[in-house]
């Protein structure tokens, strides 16, 4: 019988499929977080509205030349670990066909070639191998930086009993990507940071594999490091689309994100309320790479970012399965540990995620124009 707070059944599963011990222990700290009874919530009471952000709409355009010694000292890092299931794919969404001839894959490939930067996938345990095979293909020079590296795994957590989760008949789904907060240590664990690094990259424009709109723009990579920033946000305006997802707040002075899995129940009529949390996190980041790879040596790899606990059944499409927790971090959280931190407010056309048929359906028709440079643009 299990024992709660018994981690090692946990330590035995993640050292059996290769999890390198950084992210053991930190999956660790957090099944520990779980047992203690904390859920991850961030109450209203402690957090205040953003009421205004720098308009991106506002900065500088750099010179060709600056512009060109900044990007060759910047690479792009798409989040590749998410599935297709919803559209009926069992792949990784990149490979879905955005246009004829053009998966997003194909896109972001392009953008990567024409802008002159390494692309670098995150993918995960079920991503890897069919997306490097496809951006096998386009021979992108990469400067001798890997094209991709993997995020860890770890098990899902049993709601009543706190132990380990198992699935016979899908093994894999007794197991969960530990949310894309996961990105600064899977950098550490695979050498990835340490590539970058050696290859002169200071500057990481990391966004969703699915978001076509967050392209390399100069004039924000001008501005992140003409401000000696070590972590930029890029956020939008939030509409009544955006109710559900992760905003922008102030606590303790700071700005801080909370998603909707940290927010108590009572708390819902405000998270939503847009008129009172303004902007909305697009997921498109900027990092300093010098100074992430200082700041996770200093903190030993361990961001100490908040603990998100989301509830889901084993099996996600049957609701007969025992709910199970996943313990997730979310990559824009960090906004609140980096000493030099910002977020900026950039137009919506920077964020078009693709998460369901009837999004994919709209990229795929007439509204959404694929230019000559690759760029995916809503037609007026």
């Amino acid at each position: 019988m299990a024992v709660v707070g018994d981690f090692e059944p946990f330590r035995e599963l993640m050292v059996g499929t290769g999890q390198p011990e950084i992210a053991i222990e930190n999956f660790e700290r957090h099944y520990r977080l779980l047992c203690d009874g904390a859920s991850g919530l961030i109450p209203e009471s402690e957090i205040a509205p953003v009421d205004q952000l720098p308009d991106a709409a506002k900065f500088s355009t750099p010179s060709s030349s600056i512009a060109e010694q900044l990007i060759a000292k910047t690479a792009i890092v798409k989040l590749n670990g998410g599935l297709g299931t919803a559209m009926g794919l069992d792949r990784a969404k990149s490979l879905l066909v955005v246009k004829p001839g053009y998966t997003f894959l194909d896109i972001m490939a392009n953008q990567a070639r024409l802008a002159g930067v390494p692309l670098v996938l995150m993918n995960s345990f079920r991503t890897e191998r069919d997306s490097l095979d496809a951006l096998n293909e386009h021979r992108l020079d990469n400067r001798g930086i890997p094209s991709s590296f993997r995020q860890h795994q770890v098990p899902k957590v049993l709601e009543e009993s706190l132990a380990p989760a198992s699935f016979p008949d899908d093994p894999e789904l007794a197991w969960c990507p530990p949310g894309h907060g996961d990105l600064y240590s899977a950098l550490v664990t695979s050498g990835a940071l340490q590539n970058l690094v050696s290859a002169g990259i200071d500057y990481l424009f990391v966004s969703n594999a699915d978001n076509l709109g967050a392209t390399l723009d100069s004039s924000l990579l001008y501005y992140f490091a003409g401000n000696g920033l070590d972590f930029m946000m890029e956020a939008a305006d939030r509409t009544s689309d955006d109710r559900k997802g992760s905003h922008l707040a102030l606590r303790g002075g700071a700005l801080t994100l909370r998603e909707v899995a940290q927010c108590a129940e009572i708390d819902k009529p405000s998270f939503q309320d847009i008129s009172l949390h303004r902007f909305f996190n697009t997921n498109n980041i900027w990092i300093n790479v010098p100074r992430l790879a200082e700041m996770m040596e200093r903190e030993k790899n361990y961001l100490g970012l908040p603990l998100i606990r989301n509830l889901k059944t084993l099996d996600p499409n049957d609701s007969t399965t025992p709910e199970v927790y996943q313990l997730e971090t979310a990559m824009g959280a960090a906004i609140a540990v980096f000493e030099k931190a910002a977020a900026v407010r950039v137009s919506r056309s920077r964020f078009a995620p693709v998460k369901t048929q009837a999004d994919l359906d709209r990229v795929r028709s007439d509204v959404y124009e694929l230019t000559t440079d690759c760029r995916l643009v809503q037609r007026h």
